[in-house]
């Protein structure tokens, strides 16, 4: 008997290392036939099914805190839990969850410790579904793991949760960056804080306004917001407005990105008028001006030549655009003084278009000079964006902004677990 014993004992302890929680005990496996329905018809399929148990160590404890609680009453019946398939045949954890009385959380139930509180699937599936959902498309994971995609969004959303609450995202922040990105039609907005040091993405909210990252700084605290050096942004004046006021200390520093763009608006506006007042028409005249010099094709080159002989306007407003560019690639004392002379070209150029850019460019002045004295921009906060428009397309769409804000903590906050069993 103490033979039969010891065996079982040893065979439980394989199976439940073989699922990823060496806390319960495995009392016996079944196979059993489940009858579910797919697409209005009744299909019937074999599930294994593990009854199992926590240990005495793991029993009887609250699922909140942990602590362990006096009973408080039994289930009717047993619980299932999802877990990852043995082979080709879906297999489930069945056991009793009774609840507890716990001191501070009330009466809830138990922790079992294969699965998170409230959750259906095990810790083993879940981790696993989280990491094929941060590499791959939802539809292909959901056909892979026999779930649906709205079973996806709510494991993704625990997991993300349950990284937040083990890693505090906003401790040691002293350089940020933010930005918002539209994450769907209809002016719907994300707003996205990145730390530059590591470039992650460590908070993000619906909406573009002062409440909004009102909201980032009520969650950072005053004593960490004065720790902050460094914001970067681009010229939306309810970043400056929420940073000056919550982050006195910090320098805001002006996206060279942005202000370039402003430039290349200008110039677009430029060359559409002074082609059509001249009545010419040039395919390459376009990228001829917009794209960087090295970059120029060969009738590119030809075409920015023509442009230099018959459209003087239109050339210089392309000198100071290529001039511009150069104050931020410079940088320091050089690009003060650079960014000095271009204020005063633009400003008597007698282009209308340049003349506004350089009146707005005045107006951020400052936060300019900040850029080129501390070489910050938001770069990291644009690759983040990039990669939200990402995933966007690969599911096409997320119906709610929470689910699109889970999927970019999972990928671009560092909340994404590792496979079972791997460490990196």
């Amino acid at each position: 008997m103490r033979i039969r014993r010891s065996l079982a004992l040893r065979k439980s302890r394989v199976f439940a290392a073989g699922l990823g929680s060496p806390n319960m005990v495995i009392e016996s496996v079944d196979l059993q036939v489940e009858t579910r329905r797919r697409r209005g018809q009744l299909v019937a399929g074999e599930v294994l099914v593990m009854s199992v148990r926590p240990k005495a160590s793991a029993a009887g404890r609250c699922s909140r805190c942990r602590a362990r609680c006096p009973g408080y009453d039994v289930a009717e019946e047993p619980r299932r839990w999802r877990t990852l398939d043995v082979g080709t045949t879906k297999c489930c954890l069945q056991a009793w969850a009774p609840r507890v009385q716990c001191a501070e959380h009330g009466v809830v139930v138990a922790d079992v410790p294969w699965a998170r509180p409230g959750a259906k699937h095990t810790y083993l599936f879940e981790d696993t579904c989280a990491w094929l959902t941060a590499h791959a498309a939802i539809s292909a994971v959901a056909l892979f793991l026999r779930v649906a995609w709205r079973t996806i969004a709510g494991i993704v959303a625990r997991v993300v949760a349950d990284g937040r609450d083990t890693n505090d995202l906003l401790a040691g922040l002293t350089r940020i960056g933010t930005d918002e990105i539209a994450y769907r039609k209809g002016h719907r907005y994300l707003t996205c804080v990145i730390d530059h040091t590591t470039g992650r993405l460590v908070w993000a909210a619906e909406g573009r306004n002062k409440d909004t990252l009102a909201r980032f700084f009520d969650e950072l605290g005053d004593q960490r917001a004065a720790a902050l050096t460094h914001v970067s942004c681009d010229g939306a004046e309810w970043i400056h407005a929420v940073v000056t006021e919550r982050a006195p200390a910090a320098v805001i520093c002006l996206d060279p990105y942005h202000v370039v763009a402003w430039a290349m608006k200008a110039l677009d506006k430029v060359r559409v008028r002074t082609t059509a007042a001249a009545g010419t028409r040039d395919r390459h005249a376009m990228w001829a001006v917009r794209k960087n010099p090295a970059d120029l094709s060969g009738e590119q080159r030809t075409s920015l030549a023509d442009i230099q002989a018959t459209n003087k306007t239109l050339y210089r407003a392309y000198l100071l655009k290529e001039q511009l560019r150069e104050v931020f690639q410079v940088k320091g004392a050089e690009g003060r003084q650079l960014l000095a002379g271009w204020l005063s070209w633009a400003k008597h150029s007698h282009i209308p278009e340049f003349v506004k850019v350089a009146t707005t460019i005045t107006r951020y002045r400052q936060l300019q000079l900040n850029t080129l004295d501390h070489g910050l921009s938001n770069a990291r906060s644009e690759a983040t964006n990039t990669h939200l428009r990402a995933l966007t397309k690969r599911p096409y769409g997320f119906h709610t902004p929470n689910a699109l804000i889970g999927m970019a903590m999972l990928t671009r906050g560092g909340l994404c677990p590792p496979l079972p069993s791997r460490t990196a």
